[in-house]
């Protein structure tokens, strides 16, 4: 498994680089960019694969995506990738003012409109004919040519994750994601995706996020605030299918009983030791190796995010070092 992180700072980017990290990605929200911290990225790295991950896909148009990675890779040529999430409904309508019905088709196009800019020559029109996204761009500057940037989509159900072995070059996965998840949903579904459009399956990527905690002072401390994230993550219904394939029902029901009720420390009892063992590394750095040990079905390449549900930026900093420290330790065991 190779390994990288969610952005860091440079400072933890430099350790991370030295010590073998392979990528760094940027997720975004209501106050962070994911374009601008990726260019932050490209100042502050020299070898990792760099980029969203993820930027929302319907807030821009394929114009807007297609441009910041042009400039990205002016700036960090072969080194650019795009993670693309579709974001829930009401965010899209409410937050974004965007279109979002009919997700999965509307991203499939909106993937083949982004190529259609990457993959240009000077000269020619850019064409895609789409269905929510279709262009004919008359761009007389001399600024294309054919880039590689890969695009991967944040999946989770079936459905989006056959779109992307249909469509994209790979997944990158939620920190929810369990061992039976990626083998018994994602694999089969990117497979038959891919497979039916004709591509080789082998030739996609298969990455994801992978919640890390390692605490080497306060080991309980990194288990309650794994606990805390897988929580935190449970309160919303997107997930419910993983849940039901675990038989995690009652302890959901209960995450999402002490959410409603501002009880914190609830949350976290509710996390069995079931759920972490299945989906967080934690705990001090021995333990943590164990757990990573005992997973059979990570991704190609995990990012190793730490916590941020009521996680100060600086413990986050500090679980970000420790994950560098682990990983280095693990290379060398």
């Amino acid at each position: 498994m190779q390994w990288g992180l969610p952005w860091p700072g440079p400072q933890v980017a430099e350790l991370a680089e030295q010590a073998g990290a392979a990528a760094f990605c940027a997720g975004e929200f209501a106050d962070t960019n994911s374009y601008l911290t990726t260019g932050e990225m490209v100042a502050a790295t020299r070898r990792a694969l760099i980029g969203p991950g993820i930027a929302y896909a319907f807030a821009r148009s394929p114009f807007v995506h297609a441009s910041a990675l042009r400039h990205l890779s002016t700036r960090a040529p072969g080194r650019i990738f795009l993670g693309l999430g579709s974001g829930t409904y009401r965010m899209n309508t409410e937050w974004f003012a965007s279109a979002a019905s009919e997700p999965v088709r509307r991203m499939e196009d909106l993937v083949g409109a982004i190529r259609a800019y990457l993959t240009a020559e000077n000269g020619r029109p850019v064409v895609h004919e789409g269905e929510f996204y279709p262009i004919h761009a008359d761009i007389r500057a001399p600024v294309l040519g054919r880039l590689d940037v890969p695009i991967l989509l944040g999946s989770f159900n079936r459905r989006m994750v056959t779109a992307a072995g249909r469509t994209a070059d790979g997944i990158l996965g939620h920190g929810i994601f369990t061992d039976r998840w990626w083998t018994e949903t994602i694999r089969p579904n990117l497979h038959a995706g891919a497979t039916a459009a004709g591509r080789d399956p082998e030739s996609l990527r298969r990455w994801g996020w992978l919640i890390t905690a390692v605490d080497e002072q306060d080991p309980e401390r990194g288990r309650r605030d794994a606990r805390l994230q897988i929580a935190f993550y449970l309160t919303v219904k997107t997930y419910d299918t993983l849940v039901e394939l675990h038989g995690w029902g009652d302890e959901v029901a209960a995450i999402r009983t002490a959410f409603r009720s501002g009880d914190i420390p609830g949350m976290a009892a509710a996390v069995s030791d079931e759920m972490l063992d299945a989906i967080a590394l934690c705990g001090d750095p021995a333990e943590a190796a164990q757990r990573l040990a005992a997973r059979k079905a990570l991704p190609d390449l995990a990012f190793l995010s730490s916590p941020a549900f009521m996680v100060s930026d600086r413990r986050r900093a500090r679980y970000a070092e420790s994950a560098v420290r682990l990983m280095s330790a693990v290379a060398t065991a």
